[in-house]
């Protein structure tokens, strides 16, 4: 079987598959015993940046649990530093960015990313490609112009992401561009991804669902709109954010082949409404710390959401816990790979 008949690049283009595709958001990460004993040696920038390691850990990860389809190790602030950002990772924290953009003055220092900056990514795809077997996609990826422009704004996490909606409100020329300076970094970035053998790309819009409706329309339904026409129809395209269960809509309208889905919503009923897209999603991570009864019973209901539609990709509604059991992990994709349309 070639990889373009793969059941995951079938359910991308909304064909009928033997079974139900599946494989995890964060699936090679500290969860997995492997990839431990790699950070405990590594910092995790240089394993960013080691296309050999980062090669491995991804390879290693869907040989392991058997998924689908594999997705490059990378990160989605990687675009960042070459934009202007500082970015860096303490031991035990998230990401720190020491610089962050809180006016237009502070907009007009950055530049648009030099893809050739990037070339260690698109050289681990490379080098990923040639090492998977031939039936296992490889999926690319970047963040989304929000999330990208929030951390850039932000500094770092946020609850309430203040800073990001005051330079929104305040001032809409530097807020516009700004997602306009990361939006054709991207699309540059995914293209170079593509050309170096990704075979679908997965749009992380992890803090988008902050945004009203309202605001999503006049804040970023444009930036994505463009990097999505960009990159359109060179390969599948997996749009993807979290607690967007009042932005599907618009979403939708954005672009995408695929619609992630997370777990806040009923996936049926969503699907039923957006209409003619394929869906990924839609287990809640916590659902694997639990019981194998508990997980069972919880995949088959989204199976049975999904009625054996095609276009359906099973995933989890983010991405996996590192406290999560590996034998849990391969349990599910064993479980959703047996699952029978009238089970």
């Amino acid at each position: 079987m070639s990889e373009d008949q793969s059941p995951f690049l079938k359910a991308c283009r909304g064909e009928k598959t033997d079974y139900t595709p599946i494989w995890l958001m964060r699936q090679a990460g500290r969860y997995m015993q492997e990839y431990r004993e790699v950070r405990e040696r590594t910092p995790f920038m240089d394993l960013c940046a080691n296309s050999d390691l980062a090669a491995e850990v991804t390879v290693t990860a869907v040989e392991r649990i058997g998924a689908d389809a594999a997705i490059i190790f990378s990160d989605i602030l990687l675009i960042l530093v070459p934009m202007g950002m500082d970015l860096t990772y303490g031991k035990g924290e998230g990401p720190i960015l020491g610089n962050p953009i809180r006016s237009g003055a502070d907009v007009d220092r950055l530049c648009e990313a030099p893809p050739e900056a990037l070339s260690f990514v698109y050289e681990a795809i490379r080098k990923t490609r040639a090492s998977l077997k031939p039936e296992t996609p490889l999926i690319g990826f970047c963040g989304a112009p929000f999330t990208l422009a929030s951390y850039m704004i932000e500094g770092g996490g946020s609850r309430n992401y203040a800073e990001t909606k005051t330079l929104m409100y305040t001032d809409s020329g530097a807020w516009h561009a700004l997602m306009n300076l990361v939006s054709r970094s991207l699309v540059k970035y995914v293209k170079k991804q593509i050309e170096a053998g990704a075979q679908v790309i997965q749009i992380f819009d992890s803090w988008v669902g902050c945004l009203s409706p309202e605001d999503y329309r006049e804040f970023v339904f444009p930036h994505v709109r463009l990097l999505l026409d960009s990159i359109s129809g060179d390969v599948p395209v997996i749009h993807f954010g979290t607690g967007t269960a009042t932005l599907l809509d618009e979403q939708k309208k954005a672009g995408g082949d695929v619609i992630g889905l997370d777990w806040r919503v009923n996936l049926g009923e969503t699907w039923d409404r957006l209409g003619n897209v394929s869906v990924q999603g839609n287990l809640d991570p916590c659902t694997l710390l639990g019981d194998r009864e508990t997980l069972s019973k919880r995949a088959g209901e989204i199976l049975r959401q999904a009625g054996g539609r095609p276009g359906h990709i099973f995933n989890l509604g983010h991405g996996v816990l590192p406290m999560t059991s590996v034998d849990n992990v391969k349990f599910l994709i064993d479980f959703v790979h047996e699952w029978k349309v009238d089970a």
